[in-house]
C-alpha cells in the first residue's frame, strides 16, 4: 500500500511540472528625442503593438535549459557572446530570484519575434521583457512592472553598455512614453488624427558608431553639438503639446526639423536622406530617421491610412526592404 502510496504521488509531481509559460512584448520606435536623451534631455517613444516578440516556456524531461530562436537554438550556457545579455538575464532570474520555487525540471524557451534586428525597435528588449514574463508566468509568481524593467536592465547593459531604459519601458508599455533619462519616464496621451508610417531603409542601424560619434562630435566642436542638442530638446517639448492637441501639421514640421538637426549631427546616411527625401514627395507631412541612425528605420506622418499604404509601396518600390503603419488617433487602440 505504501509503494503503491509513493508511486501515485511520483506522477502526480510529474505531471504538475508538464506546464507552460508565456510572455509577450512588442516593438517601440522613437518618435522624437534621439541621441539627445542620452544628455539629458527628453525623448518621446511609441510603442508598436503590431509587431510582436513572443517567448513560450514549456517543461522538459531532462534537467536542461534549452533556447530556441531564430539566431540560436542549443542550451543555455552555450549561447553566443551576442546573446550573453539575455543569457545572463535568464541565470540571473532562476539562480536570484526565482529561488523558492526550485527548477525540478528542465524547461526550453522558444523566442518568436516579428521585430528585425537592428533597427531601432528595440529588438533586444522586446525579448528580455518577453523572457521575464514567460519566466514568471512559467512560475506562477507576480511581476510588477519596476520590477520587470530593473530585470530587464540587466541584459540591456549588457547588450548595450548604458542604455536610456527607453526601449524595456516602451516595449513594455502599451502607452507612449516620456522620458528623461535619471529624472522621469511617464506614459502620455497621444490625440492625434493620423497614421505613422515606419519603414525600415534595408541597412542595419549602426547606435554604438553613432553614439560614439556624436559624443566625439561634442567634445571636438562643443558649442555647435549643444545648440544641436538644444533644438532636439525643443523639438521634443513641442511635439509633446502638438501630439496632445491634434496638430498634425505642426507635427509633422517638427518631425523635419528634428531629422535635419540628427543630419547636421551626422547620424543620418545618404540612403536614408534619399529615402526620406521621397517619402515627403509621396506625401508624407514630415519624415525623419528613428533610433541611432546610420541606417535602420525611418518614419512617416501620414494624414491617412490610405496615404501611409500608397507611400509605403512607392518606398519599397524605391528600395525599402519592410514597412508597418500604425494609427495614431486616440479613436483607435495603440
Amino acid at each position: 500500500m505504501k509503494l503503491k502510496k509513493e508511486k501515485e504521488l511520483s506522477v502526480l509531481a510529474s505531471n504538475k511540472n508538464i506546464k507552460s509559460g508565456l510572455g509577450q512584448s512588442h516593438a517601440k520606435i522613437i518618435l522624437i528625442g534621439e541621441h539627445s536623451v542620452v544628455y539629458g534631455k527628453p525623448s518621446i517613444a511609441l510603442p508598436l503593438s503590431a509587431v510582436k516578440t513572443t517567448a513560450h516556456i514549456t517543461s522538459l524531461a531532462t534537467k536542461q535549459i534549452l533556447i530556441e530562436c531564430r539566431y540560436f537554438s542549443g542550451v543555455l550556457t552555450a549561447m553566443p557572446e551576442s546573446m550573453h545579455g539575455l543569457q545572463h538575464l535568464i541565470k540571473y532570474i532562476l539562480e536570484q530570484k526565482l529561488l523558492t520555487t526550485k527548477l525540478t525540471a528542465g524547461i526550453k524557451i522558444k523566442i518568436t519575434s516579428q521585430l528585425p534586428e537592428e533597427r531601432g525597435m528595440g529588438s533586444s528588449a522586446a525579448v528580455a521583457v518577453a523572457v521575464t514574463r514567460a519566466l514568471y508566468d512559467y512560475f506562477n509568481q507576480s511581476l510588477s512592472q519596476q520590477e520587470l524593467l530593473k530585470l530587464v536592465n540587466i541584459a540591456e547593459i549588457d547588450t548595450h553598455g548604458n542604455p536610456s531604459g527607453l526601449d524595456a519601458a516602451t516595449s513594455a508599455s502599451s502607452q507612449p512614453i516620456w522620458m528623461i533619462k535619471g529624472k522621469q519616464l511617464i506614459t502620455i496621451p497621444i490625440k492625434l488624427d493620423a497614421w505613422l508610417l515606419i519603414c525600415d531603409s534595408g541597412i542595419k542601424g549602426k547606435t554604438g558608431e553613432a553614439v560614439a560619434s556624436v559624443k566625439q562630435r561634442l567634445h571636438d566642436y562643443p558649442e555647435e553639438t549643444k545648440k544641436l542638442l538644444t533644438k532636439l530638446e525643443k523639438a521634443a517639448l513641442v511635439a509633446r503639446t502638438q501630439l496632445e492637441n491634434n496638430d498634425v501639421t505642426g507635427l509633422g514640421k517638427t518631425f523635419s526639423a528634428a531629422q535635419q538637426a540628427l543630419a547636421a549631427l551626422g547620424v543620418s546616411s545618404p540612403r536614408l536622406d534619399n529615402l526620406i527625401k521621397l517619402s515627403l514627395h509621396y506625401g508624407s507631412l514630415g519624415s525623419k530617421l528613428t533610433g541611432g541612425g546610420r541606417g535602420g528605420c525611418f518614419i512617416c506622418l501620414m494624414p491617412t491610412e490610405a496615404a501611409a499604404q500608397k507611400a509605403a509601396q512607392l518606398l519599397k518600390q524605391a528600395g525599402a526592404a519592410d514597412y508597418w503603419i500604425q494609427p495614431l488617433s486616440s479613436k483607435e487602440n495603440l
